[in-house]
């Protein structure tokens, strides 16, 4: 079943950002449908965040989705890969959720062409290799996930979620530090180094 705008509703980005762990992340392109669950977040606090595009209510070309309505994507380039984001809260709060890891459930091997040959966890354990293995592009920036070839539906529920700090942000000051990156506790798809895997992944 496809989750609606009620995901978002009367909810804090952190708290969306929590709850997207183990929904289904689906992408139906060129007759392929890619479908992963997610198994990996970052939240990102708008003005008052300084790793976020948006801090201070910064407002550019690339960063104009921000302020749109909770549900729109925004995707962005850093290093030649493309990330993939949703937008969480009311329009003209430019808060985000960056999507970092997927477990793949659906076109393994169309993935593994994406991915150039790669296998096994590294195909989708980091935000730029989710968005390589499902074929997501800049194409993609400005759509939203109610009205498009993209979508969540209902996946599985995590036994543990895990709160760390949020990595890859070099010279963020304190907003490094802040426990804002969640992921499934035991799955084997969450980047970095992955330790006490549990015989179920991490879900119920």
């Amino acid at each position: 079943m496809k989750l609606t705008e009620k995901i978002f509703e009367k909810k804090t980005t952190i708290e969306v950002a929590r709850d997207l762990l183990g929904a289904k992340l689906v992408h139906d392109k060129c007759g392929v449908k890619y479908e992963s669950l997610i198994v990996e977040t970052e939240a990102y606090l708008g003005e008052t965040d300084q790793a976020a595009h948006s801090f201070r209510k910064r407002r550019t070309k690339r960063t104009e989705i921000m302020f749109r309505q909770a549900g729109a994507i925004y995707m962005y380039q850093m290093h030649r890969q493309v990330l993939l984001n949703f937008i969480t809260m009311e329009a003209g709060i430019p808060e985000a959720v960056l999507i970092r890891a997927v477990a793949p459930l659906t076109a393994l091997p169309e993935m593994e062409i994406n991915r150039g040959g790669k296998t096994g966890f590294d195909i989708s354990n980091g935000p730029g290799k989710l968005t390589q293995a499902m074929a997501f592009s800049m194409q993609d920036y400005g759509k939203t996930l109610f009205d498009s070839n993209i979508w969540l539906e209902e996946g599985k529920r995590p036994v543990q979620i895990v709160a760390t700090e949020r990595i890859g942000l070099p010279n963020k000051k304190l907003a490094k530090h802040f426990p804002l990156r969640f992921i499934v506790g035991g799955n084997p798809y969450v980047s970095g180094k992955v330790k006490n895997l549990s015989e179920n992944n991490g879900f119920h």
